[in-house]
């Protein structure tokens, strides 16, 4: 079989953007089963109630929705188990300082398979408040409506 090559999308967490102000985003592998793996490249996954946990020393990856494989046997997976994250030492390190601060956690933004290996990204990030949402909204809603009058400006000036 050839080797993969390139990056294909899985799963992808919009409501993160727009819950959190992104501080930082990190790649991490997981460690995972091959009924996972299989699930993985049909395109199966939700990241909508996944979050990242440092427990000793280590990253852990919760709550994150892989279904079980359908041809799959006993050696089925349960779809919400934790998975370990790779990272490096020196990155997990930077990770305990940061959210141990107040109000900071770690949320998975994408998954995907990078050249053949799954991977996910996972942000440091700061929850928003009820007023910051709302303002992220008006000024995409405005970006929007700025972009269509620009655009219909231009297509009467062509004709």
């Amino acid at each position: 079989m050839a080797k993969e090559t390139g990056r294909k999308l899985i799963a992808q967490n919009k409501k993160a953007r727009h819950d959190y102000h992104i501080l930082d985003t990190y790649e991490a592998g997981l460690v995972l089963t091959g009924t996972e793996v299989k699930s993985l490249r049909i395109g199966r996954a939700s990241l909508v109630d996944g979050f990242a946990q440092l427990d000793g020393g280590e990253a852990w990856l919760l709550g994150v929705h892989i279904p079980e494989y359908s041809q799959g046997t006993w050696t089925n997976h349960a779809a919400r188990r934790k998975r370990k994250l790779l990272l490096h030492r020196a990155e997990i390190d930077k990770l305990i300082g940061k959210t141990q601060e107040s109000g900071h956690t770690l949320v998975p933004l994408q998954l995907y398979f990078k050249d053949g290996r799954a991977k996910v990204e996972i942000a440091l990030a700061k929850g928003k408040k009820e007023y910051d949402k709302r303002q992220t909204l008006r000024e995409k809603q405005d970006r929007r409506e700025a972009d269509r009058a620009m655009s219909a400006a231009r297509r009467r000036g062509r004709r």
